[in-house]
């Protein structure tokens, strides 16, 4: 059923391809800017990428003013203020940032900061609360998984609460998106495994939450189909290049379908195992997925009927009975997660990913503070929450 009114906003140019990096000289200049400063984190700068994207600048114009890399895995509100005083007293322009999600939010965090002119990014949290235009912006994704590259979204932990905060406001979007496969090369095993179930999370929740359209289920589809190629591939073979091409578009179309139509319960319930037990988003989005599936089986069992012919391809679609369907949509994803597990030593459970059982019923009463619950598919309360935490445990 289509909904009866619906947005889809995406504004970010994709530059994608071998040597990609090259043309951000040329992105920059037609911002009429010339003095970034480069948000990265200390794994990316190890891993010899910094020296790559520097390297586009050989011939051009453009100084880099400032480096930025110890952006750390749950960034915080003091590190955003930290980096916009560097951006201040360096004579910075622009943003670049280099890295997976965490370093990209955080560059979000700068961006409103500085164009604000404050030293409090928390003054503005909430939906559609900036009206400035934000200072010219370029993403660089390192990992698969986050889609923060196109998304209108930054989450940001705040320290003194403990719990992350959601920033969503369109001025956010990053003006362009540049996909090199040189840069996710690196990835290990478990890291290109735990970012791609991310990236399925994402399109999997964007497809059956209340705020899905007919664009963001075209882009959902179409991600999912690759993780099925490719992220097996890609944590077996980091070297392989197609394949991680293929989960960085993957991972940009399921950030371009839940931009616009939202997540859900794994969202929220992910959110506050990061803000109260510090596990990595990807391994709590890989983990919760298939248990808030089956959840919500029983009010959407249809559209997770849909998802299995990106999950399974069209021969396991087709001799699938419809009433079956749901069911072993859920049944593949288990079962992409003992793959990666095999490869990626992706965890399977919450107590492998290293959260107490203490601070479950914490987490839920936390989750039901998030965003993402509003539209879930199907209402969620304590119990509920409570419940897939135990199932997942």
């Amino acid at each position: 059923m289509l909904p009866s009114y619906y947005e889809y906003h995406n504004p970010v140019k994709i530059l994608a391809g071998r040597n990609a990096l090259d043309n951000i000289p040329h992105e920059l200049d037609s911002l009429d800017v010339s003095r970034p400063i480069i948000v990265t984190d200390e794994g990316v700068e190890k891993a010899g990428l910094i020296e790559i994207v520097k390297k586009s600048f050989d011939s051009s114009n453009i100084t880099i003013g400032a480096i930025y890399d110890k952006t750390p895995p749950d960034s915080s509100n003091v590190i955003v203020n930290e980096i916009a005083e560097i951006y201040r007293k360096k004579g910075c322009d622009s943003i670049i940032a280099v890295g997976g999600g965490s370093a990209i939010d955080t560059a979000k965090g700068v961006n409103i900061v500085v164009t604000e002119k404050t030293d409090d990014l928390m003054k503005f949290m909430g939906v559609n609360v900036l009206r400035k235009e934000l200072r010219p912006f370029i993403v660089v994704p390192t990992t698969a998984g986050t889609g923060s590259e196109v998304t209108q979204v930054a989450v940001i932990r705040n320290e003194e609460k403990g719990i992350k905060m959601l920033f969503p406001s369109p001025r956010l979007y990053p003006n362009a998106a540049v996909l090199d496969p040189r840069m996710t090369q690196t990835m290990p095993p478990h890291i290109t495994a735990a970012t791609g179930m991310d990236a399925l999370t994402h399109a999997v929740e964007a497809y059956t939450c209340m705020q899905k359209n007919p664009m963001s289920d075209a882009y959902a589809f179409a991600a999912i189909d690759l993780i099925r190629r490719y992220l097996v591939e890609a944590t077996q073979s980091g070297d392989d290049l197609e394949a991680r091409m293929g989960m960085a578009n993957a991972a940009l179309m399921a950030g371009a379908a839940f931009s616009n139509s939202m997540v859900g319960m794994v969202h929220g319930l992910g959110h506050a195992c990061g803000g109260v037990s510090h596990i990595p988003h990807g391994i709590a989005m890989g983990v919760l997925l298939p248990y808030v599936m089956e959840y919500n089986l029983d009010k959407i069992a249809p559209l997770y009927g849909d998802l299995l012919l990106p999950l399974a391809g069209a021969d396991e679609y087709t001799k699938t009975p419809p009433k079956d369907r749901a069911k072993k949509s859920i049944e593949t994803i288990k079962q992409l997660r003992k793959e990666v597990n095999r490869t990626g030593k992706f965890p399977l459970t919450l107590k492998e990913a290293g959260v107490k059982e203490e601070d479950l019923e914490t987490i839920a009463k936390t989750s039901l503070l998030d965003g993402a619950m509003i539209v879930n598919p199907v209402e969620v309360d304590l119990e509920d929450a409570l419940g897939v935490l135990k199932r997942a445990y």
